[in-house]
């Protein structure tokens, strides 16, 4: 890969030379996170399809069909994101730059898909297309699209929003990537997908934070985002106001055979697993009681079989991930691939984090996979892209670009 020429990079804040990373400093070292990224995403790709297969098979068997079959799809899907991510790996930070505004076009189109007759919708959310028999959900490519193409537009509109301190200069300057943003963040709000708009939104705020955007507009912008996702969501929609009242209220007698109900045993599966869990493959929610348990609800099914231990482990597996790619990301010399590496970390992290919340009650249940543990084809595809591409993104540290080249 070439070195990055670009003159407004950001100036390194760590060693680029060997450092002292003995004792605790081992988790400094740019190498460590390198291959402990690496190794959270294979982990957690491997568990996954074990959850799939231990929470899907009652289920499958249920409705007269093989035990394995879920779990072979998934495989089949695991497959096909390895390849990508290794492929991706092998692409050159400046052909990221170059490609990513036709990435993103590519992928409006296809998320424009769902208000066609191809749309086909689940749960509520109108934001599925069925081709041939094979349906896939194109917000989980807009939102890599996104932390690819907002990194390269705010570095352009920061550059030149510099020249000219004038307010309506600045605004003309940042007019471009606010466009990109809002017309991605509209295409998802048409299909009322409010956890995807959420995640959409953190990752425009805090792509826009950590590019120097003017922090009073930010908060401004930021407040009006997220009152659009509650507001245009739950708007005509009964189920989704009841379901948020729900999570922050008192479920009635009849809420708890109703809105109330998947949150109820997901909590009821956390409650039983206790410390340990009542063994791998042993839980009790997941016999037509838990809904989405292999999907949206998967990390209940984890705490009820391995318990505590096993759910604040895998927490810990989504800490490091976060931490590798926060590392690399305040110590490379690339500012493109700084803010990536930041952009993916709140996708796929903050999307993790926001899933548990759900599961344990703090968030109203908003239809969000665990990301690399959830069964779903285009969400593991797109997560394993996307940790192909953080992978090419870290390899900028000059420590870990030292040792991989020629990899």
């Amino acid at each position: 890969m070439k070195r990055d020429t670009d003159p407004h990079k950001a100036p390194s804040r760590g060693s680029g030379g060997k450092g002292d990373y003995r004792g605790w400093r081992a988790i400094l070292n740019p190498l460590w996170c390198y291959y402990g990224f690496l190794a959270t995403v294979v982990a957690t790709t491997v568990f996954g399809l074990m959850m799939v297969f231990s929470s899907s098979a009652v289920d499958l068997v249920a409705q007269g069909s093989s035990p394995w079959s879920q779990v072979i799809r998934q495989s089949i899907y695991a497959v096909v994101g390895l390849l990508l991510a290794l492929l991706a790996v092998r692409i050159s930070i400046d052909r990221y730059r170059s490609w990513s505004t036709g990435f993103l076009i590519v992928s409006q189109g296809v998320q424009l898909l769902t208000r066609t007759p191809l749309g086909r919708s689940a749960n509520g959310n109108e934001g599925w297309i069925s081709v041939g028999g094979i349906s896939m959900q194109p917000a989980e490519l807009l939102k890599l699209a996104l932390c690819l193409w907002l990194p390269q537009a705010l570095i352009e509109a920061q550059r030149q929003a510099g020249k000219d301190s004038d307010l309506k200069s600045q605004a003309k300057a940042y007019a471009r990537p606010a466009a990109g943003f809002l017309i991605s963040f509209l295409l998802i709000m048409l299909g009322k997908d409010l956890g995807t708009a959420m995640i959409i939104v953190i990752i425009g705020f805090v792509a826009f934070l950590v590019s120097g955007f003017p922090l009073r507009w930010l908060l401004s912008l930021a407040v009006l985002g997220m009152a659009a996702v509650i507001g245009f969501s739950v708007y005509g929609n009964s189920n989704r106001t009841q379901r948020i009242m729900a999570a922050y209220g008192k479920c009635s007698a009849d809420d708890i055979q109703g809105v109330c109900y998947q949150s109820i045993h997901g909590l009821y599966a956390m409650a039983s697993g206790g410390l340990t869990g009542v063994g791998l493959g042993n839980s009790r929610e997941k016999w037509n009681y838990l809904p989405e348990a292999h999907n949206d609800f998967i990390f209940a099914v984890i705490g009820e079989e391995l318990g505590f231990v096993g759910a604040a482990m895998l927490i810990l597996v989504f800490v490091v991930m976060g931490w590798c790619m926060l590392r690399i990301a305040l110590t490379t010399r690339n500012r493109y691939a700084g803010m990536v590496l930041i952009c993916l970390d709140v996708w796929l992290v903050g999307q993790a984090l926001v899933n548990i919340c759900v599961v344990l009650g703090l968030l109203p249940v908003i239809g969000l996979p665990l990301p690399f543990v959830s069964a779903g084809g285009t969400a593991l595809i797109s997560c394993l892209a996307s940790a192909g591409v953080a992978l090419q993104m870290i390899r900028t540290q000059p420590d870990v670009k030292a040792a991989t080249d020629g990899s």
